[in-house]
């Protein structure tokens, strides 16, 4: 069973995993990141409290949240189709990878408000602006917190990537349902959870290392 066709599919499989966790994550933080901030921000004791934006962005946040991401997915198929021409495949996961990844982020990101107000007082008492308390306090700050945000984002984004398996999405998902599931090539779907676990150990081991690398606490 093990030809060098189902070999090269399998290493195929990876890095399309891989291009779709990568991808969807670095788009989710572009957009995810500035979602944190500014819910951070205009929360009730942000920097610039604003309740009307705080209670859109939340709401937003709590509604794609809640929706599974296989029905998310389903009912993406029209915007994605229209996005990038087709509902199947690698690059077509990304669009609902990267939906579902930025309110995820956002949270993640939004604990920015969590940086001892102190520090944020002796910024603004040598003259900081809003921005600069973001970019060089809060942002810095909270790196430690944010880089395990991060770790535990890609590896949900990667789960995510194999869940799209079952409509097609590609990636080592996508072998698993088709021969794993519809064929009953047991063997097949073991290797492909094997490597999709490697993969997740992989992101967490990096992710944590650069955490504590970067906690200054040690």
């Amino acid at each position: 069973m093990w030809t060098k066709e189902i070999t090269d599919m399998i290493i195929n499989g990876v890095w399309a995993t891989l291009y779709m966790t990568v991808a969807s994550t670095v788009l989710g933080y572009v957009f995810g990141l500035p979602m944190g901030v500014l819910l951070a921000i205009t929360d009730k004791e942000g920097l610039t409290p604003n309740a009307v934006v705080y209670k859109i962005l939340d709401v937003i946040a709590n509604i794609v949240r809640s929706i599974p991401f296989l029905i998310l997915l389903i009912l993406l198929i029209p915007f994605t189709r229209l996005l990038v021409g087709q509902s199947y495949g690698s690059t077509a996961t990304i669009v609902p990878l990267v939906i579902a990844a930025i309110p995820f982020i956002g949270r993640m990101v939004e604990s920015i408000k969590e940086v001892d107000p102190g520090v944020i007082e002796a910024a603004r008492s040598m003259g900081a602006s809003n921005m600069q308390i973001v970019m060089k306090v809060l942002l810095v700050e909270a790196r430690t917190s944010l880089l395990t945000g991060a770790t535990i984002a890609i590896g949900t984004i990667l789960g995510y990537s194999a869940m799209a398996g079952c409509v097609g999405g590609g990636g080592l998902g996508d072998i698993a349902i088709r021969y794993g599931y519809y064929r009953y090539q047991t063997s097949i779907m073991i290797v492909t959870v094997v490597l999709l676990v490697i993969l997740v150990q992989i992101f967490q081991s990096i992710g944590m290392f650069l955490a504590a690398k970067l906690d200054k606490r040690k």
